[in-house]
């Protein structure tokens, strides 16, 4: 005999269990509160028959069920109660995942290999999420100057204070949903909107401090910025340590930055040699930015300038391949000499016998291996398919490029191998083993990034296409000290040959 629907529960909850409990805690794990309750919802006439299910199992063969209509309508109510609670959380979902390139993420999970270095503020906490990672002296420290800023924010835009402060909390309103939910569960409003004024007025003093604007700060808080221009560099590129840009934004109305200036004094950092009639930042306003780190990583990636994807007939593909591998086929690393964006990255022809691997040139310390992780980072968090057909190559390019170095070292040579060819600048920052161990942390990332599959592809594309030729450059590659013996031997007996004939003929005259 067939139940009927008052019955149905979902969840797969036990039948003894639906008929016992009180109903006023029946539902799929929703908070007590938003659940129906008896008195306040149905009425107080509200009654549930009290059945076992051995009841149910051994007496429904022999008797007829009766159904208490009153009690189904009932239970009808609460059903719709409940699919009404499923589709506001479904709606929620919903925003929240179409919200996800906008928001202040937590550090994902697939890059837990790297040290707190990378991730947590040593100095400077914006936001939130790491006020109680801080020192206390150095945020006490770091508040002062935070006030100092909003001062002199308010004192230079020639506006008043309740103006500009209100124009703030009305932006961090709409700002607190940005951030993680279980955290602003236990940020009130009386401590996130203050901060969201500070931290904001405090970010735009900064960013006049990068530009022209310096000159016209206040000597205390330009001393201060001064001072500690590496960690701020290092705390204000993490991506938990961001800033929503609309409430940031809403300051720059009162105190404008000149972002072209702000934006090129950054565009260049992770380089030491700096590349001469680069072409002048131009401001996409069609972006918009979710926050600082957004912003730059926007203009540091660059635009792509090909479509190719990775829609090739191939039996079959690497995804990975070293630097020797890639010797021997006639691909030689070579830095990037007319651009520092780092989307372009490709394979291209170079004669009969040889290609080259071109990537952007990187000078390694630890700041900007931070800064890179960081964008990358931003990159996991913001994109669920690196390779959906929506998804263009930039939304990739940081963990690209970052793979395609990885792959390309595996000892401390590898590394030496990079700064020969001028594709790790310089003779600071991180010494050879270290950088062994940053790229080596890499390969947690997931190997399908949009620009790292395009140049797999092309690899594999020219390795096919020449592969008579690559057989020939790999002989010649791996027996090259043999075939130089050889060639010195002839030579040296040559020129015994010579010498001899030479005095052979010198004895006839």
């Amino acid at each position: 005999m067939e139940l009927p629907a008052a019955v149905w529960a979902p969840c797969d909850f036990q039948m003894s269990n639906y008929w016992s409990m009180d109903p006023a805690v029946w539902g799929p794990g929703f908070p007590v509160e938003h659940q129906y309750a008896t008195t306040e919802i149905f009425g107080s006439s509200l009654r549930f028959p009290r059945y076992g299910s051995e009841d149910l199992i051994e007496k429904a063969p022999e008797q007829e069920f009766e159904v208490d209509f009153h009690e189904v309508e009932v239970e009808v109510k609460i059903n719709d109660y409940l699919i009404r609670k499923f589709e506001e959380e479904a709606q929620e979902f919903r925003v929240d995942m179409d919200m996800m390139k906008m928001k202040i993420h937590r550090y994902p999970p697939s890059l837990r290999a790297f040290e707190e270095w990378y991730s947590v503020p040593r100095m400077v906490a914006m936001g939130p999420y790491h006020h109680a990672h801080v020192l206390p002296d150095q945020l006490k420290k770091v508040e002062k100057a935070k006030h100092v800023a909003a001062y002199r924010c308010v004192r230079e835009s020639g506006h008043s204070l309740q103006e500009v402060y209100s124009a703030v909390v009305s932006a961090a309103h709409n700002a607190r949903r940005l951030y993680d939910k279980q955290v602003m569960r236990g940020t009130g409003d009386s401590d996130f909107l203050p901060m969201m004024f500070y931290d904001a007025c405090f970010l735009v003093q900064y960013m006049l401090w990068c530009t022209h604007g310096a000159s016209e700060m206040e000597a205390s808080l330009r001393s201060f910025f001064d001072f500690n221009r590496k960690v701020l560099r290092h705390d204000l590129m993490l991506l938990e340590n961001q800033l929503p840009w609309l409430v940031v934004e809403t300051v720059m109305r009162f105190r404008p930055v000149n972002l072209v200036d702000f934006i090129a004094d950054w565009r260049d950092y992770l380089q030491d040699r700096k590349v001469l009639g680069q072409k002048p930042v131009v401001l996409d306003e069609s972006y918009e930015p979710p926050h600082l780190l957004g912003l730059l990583r926007f203009y540091i990636v660059g635009k792509s300038n090909t479509k190719l994807h990775t829609r090739a007939k191939l039996d079959s593909i690497s995804v990975s391949v070293s630097a020797i591998e890639l010797a021997e086929i006639g691909i030689t690393l070579t830095a990037a000499k007319d651009t520092i964006e780092l989307i372009h990255m490709g394979v291209n022809k170079r004669g009969i016998l040889s290609a080259e691997l071109s990537l952007a040139p990187l000078s390694l310390d630890d700041e900007r291996g931070s800064f890179l992780l960081n964008m990358a980072a931003l990159e996991l968090c913001t994109t669920s398919n690196f390779l959906a057909p929506e998804a263009a190559d930039e939304d990739s390019a940081v963990c690209s490029y970052l793979l395609l170095l990885s792959m390309l070292v595996h000892r401390e040579e590898d590394v030496h191998e990079l700064r020969t060819k001028h594709l790790l600048q310089g003779g600071a920052g991180l010494i050879n083993k270290e950088a062994l161990g940053f790229f080596t942390k890499l390969q947690s990332l997931p190997l399908h990034g949009s620009c790292y599959v395009r140049v797999m592809v092309e690899i594999e594309r020219y390795k096919v296409s020449r592969r008579l030729r690559s057989k020939v450059h790999a002989f010649l590659y791996k027996n090259k000290k043999t075939i130089f013996t050889v060639f010195s031997v002839i030579s040296v007996l040559v020129s015994i040959l010579g010498t001899l004939m030479s005095l052979k003929a010198r004895s006839k005259l």
